[in-house]
């Protein structure tokens, strides 16, 4: 086994023994390439990456790929998910050099951790207009000789871009970005398919989210109708797992019927909060079914036996991707017979020939009722499929992404009633505080009873965000004092007080060349988007005349930032109408007769709710529970009547 057996990544674990003499991130590993005169091969990856995956097969388990490596290398192994701040960094490398990026990435740099050539993946032999691994190995370890003062030129250059592309500024108001923002979507929309753009499809849920509160704000249809045909396209294609539930992290074609299918916790967190937020504004059932199928999927695969939230599922079986989903159509009437199997193949689309790689993906796009269908023949083929193969689980649990599932968990609570959503957010939120929460510390991953040493922008943001969910939903201002008190140590520790904005590392942090402020969203918000939410929710729930000024400040800066791609800012822009357009303020006044599980029953979704005891300002009526109830700029007369709530 090389360096990378006492990791606590699945991902590092999984090439833990590997023939290339693979080292973790660290001293030991830039150390060694310093004193033995050796450029670093830096891979950065995650464990469900498909690309990553063929990528190891072919040359870190290749002998000869591993000698030259180990001969003219140090190979340094990062798990992207562990270490955001290395992968942020180093994808912006990837994206100066080729002009896109993914992974796995492949940097190649000095010990001193300057890049000088960077790419995404490399085949054995060369293909696909992509150079040989070996041949490239080969060829750097020629520059390295005898042109390391170019490489070395190269490297410095590419830093200085990166560092001036980071801190680049545009002029912009905020007041136009929501308009400029509609205009985007409804130019890049795919009105027969649904979804924005073309293949590949990322559901991008904040983005669904930002348009469907557009919608309901501005009346507009034909947002609604984007939201609509989206959700409802992702929902029958085989981007959904119609088997076992859950989504797909996107779909390789236009219609969202090829998935990559490997599952990721954070997308079905956000896309939980697209149908349920929908489904607020339908009132439609399929929305509200769509987020307690993702919900059931959770809570049965991806749910630790303590309560966090597993990472991902794997998309690959016996290196093919995709085998552990599809089925031919001998397979479903094997499976269930040849009645109901000829019934249930001409409902999901099964048919001899196959709809992809001579097999079949379950999918309802040709069937225009998405009611539920054939329950029993799926449950059939759910404990056949789970017997034919076992898919590897990304077992780490990470508090950013543990907190989105959070968050997702509580508002489909809110919606139905239901409990067993609250107790899994809620056990969700006992593993954080217990195992990657010290004091004011908070920590990215544990796994395999370990957690990882530092902590990163996300984890603060998300878990704060998360705690404003619990208040929204408990009342319990145990939970808002500690979002409150998080914030202040995030303020302190990530911000910028000179040019507004967060950075992803804490402010200490020098390891690497740059300290990058992430404003984009792109698969997930980014921490300076959610922290724009969470400032803006903290001034209006407390009315603390410090929070408003962060508010203000960090809009400044994300609009100075976001104003030529303000379709990757949906989760900013969330927060913008959220500050343009306060939600419903009510102040409960406490009485004697306080019943705050009626009152939660009463209150809508959506307002900023505070409860006091009685003063000056907000005095009892009657000496019962009162009710001070302002939306916009008007405010109601105080009232006894819980229902009054619910008129808001």
């Amino acid at each position: 086994m090389n360096q990378l057996k006492n990791s606590t990544s699945p991902y590092l674990l999984q090439h833990a023994n590997n023939p290339v003499n693979w080292y973790p991130w660290g001293s030991e590993a830039f150390l060694k390439a310093k004193k033995e005169d050796k450029p670093i091969f830096l891979s950065i990856g995650y464990s469900t990456c498909h690309w990553c995956h063929v990528m190891a097969h072919e040359s870190f388990e290749d002998i000869k790929t591993a000698q030259i490596l180990n001969e003219y290398f140090i190979s340094i192994k990062v798990d992207r998910e562990e270490r955001p701040d290395i992968d942020s960094v180093y994808m912006a490398v990837c994206q100066a050099y080729t002009g896109n990026g993914g992974w796995p990435t492949s940097i190649f740099m000095t010990w001193d951790k300057k890049p000088f050539y960077a790419g995404t993946y490399f085949p054995l032999e060369a293909k696909y207009r992509i150079p040989s691994f070996k041949e490239l190995l080969l060829s750097i370890v020629g520059y390295w000789n005898n042109h390391r003062t170019d490489l070395f030129d190269n490297a410095n250059k590419i830093i200085e871009h990166i560092k001036l592309n980071f801190e680049k500024k545009e002029i912009a108001s905020s007041a136009s970005l929501i308009e400029k923002t509609f205009l985007s979507f409804s130019n890049n929309y795919d009105a027969i398919n649904g979804g924005f753009g073309r293949a590949p499809k990322f559901p991008s849920a904040h983005n669904l989210v930002l348009l469907s509160m557009y919608a309901k704000l501005n009346n507009s249809l034909s947002a609604y109708k984007m939201v609509e045909k989206t959700l409802l396209q992702m929902r029958k294609g085989g981007i959904f797992d119609h088997i076992g539930f859950g989504f797909s992290r996107y779909s390789t074609d236009e219609f969202f019927l090829v998935p990559h299918f490997e599952k990721m916790l954070y997308d079905n967190a956000l896309l939980m909060i697209s149908y349920s937020y929908f489904y607020t504004i339908t009132n439609d059932s399929i929305y509200l079914e769509t987020s307690k199928k993702i919900a059931s999927f959770i809570m049965r695969e991806m749910t630790s036996l303590e309560g966090g939230y597993y990472c991902a599922q794997d998309a690959d079986i016996e290196g093919i991707e995709g085998k552990f989903y599809t089925f031919t159509y001998d397979e479903i009437i094997n499976v269930l017979g040849k009645a109901k199997g000829v019934e249930f193949a001409l409902i999901f689309d099964i048919t001899k020939e196959g709809n992809f790689e001579n097999s079949n993906i379950l999918n309802l796009l040709k069937n225009n009722d998405i009611s539920n269908k054939c329950e029993n023949e799926l449950k059939t083929l759910y404990e056949y499929r789970k017997r034919r193969y076992k898919l590897h689980l990304d077992n780490k649990i990470l508090t950013s992404w543990n907190s989105l599932m959070i968050i997702s968990m509580l508002l489909l609570y809110r919606i139905s009633k239901d409990e067993k959503y609250f107790v899994s957010a809620y056990n969700s939120y006992l593993f954080i505080e217990k195992k990657l929460v010290y004091n004011f510390d908070i920590y990215t991953s544990f796994c395999n009873d370990k957690r990882t040493d530092k902590g990163f922008l996300d984890d603060y943001a998300f878990y704060i965000a998360a705690l404003i969910e619990f208040y929204n939903t408990t009342l319990d201002n145990i939970y808002l004092t500690k979002a409150i008190e998080i914030c202040d140590v995030t303020i302190k520790e990530f911000y910028d007080e000179n040019d507004n904005g967060f950075y992803l590392s804490k402010k200490s942090n020098d390891e690497l060349f740059m300290n990058p402020k992430e404003y984009y969203d792109g698969a997930i918000p980014s921490g300076n988007s959610v922290m724009t939410y969470n400032l803006v929710r903290i001034a209006q729930l407390t009315k603390i005349e410090k929070y408003e000024v962060y508010a203000k400040r960090q809009i400044e800066f994300m609009s100075l930032r976001v104003s030529n791609y303000a379709q990757g800012n949906s989760m900013f822009l969330i927060s913008l109408l959220l500050y343009q357009n306060p939600l419903t303020n009510i102040v409960i006044v406490k009485s004697k007769d306080f019943d705050i599980k009626e009152i939660l029953i009463k209150l809508p979704l959506f307002a900023n709710v505070t409860i006091k005891e009685e003063d000056k300002e907000y005095l009892l009526i009657n000496n019962k529970t009162t009710f001070y109830i302002c939306k916009g700029y008007t405010c109601l007369p105080p009232t006894n009547d819980l229902n009054k709530l619910n008129d808001t």
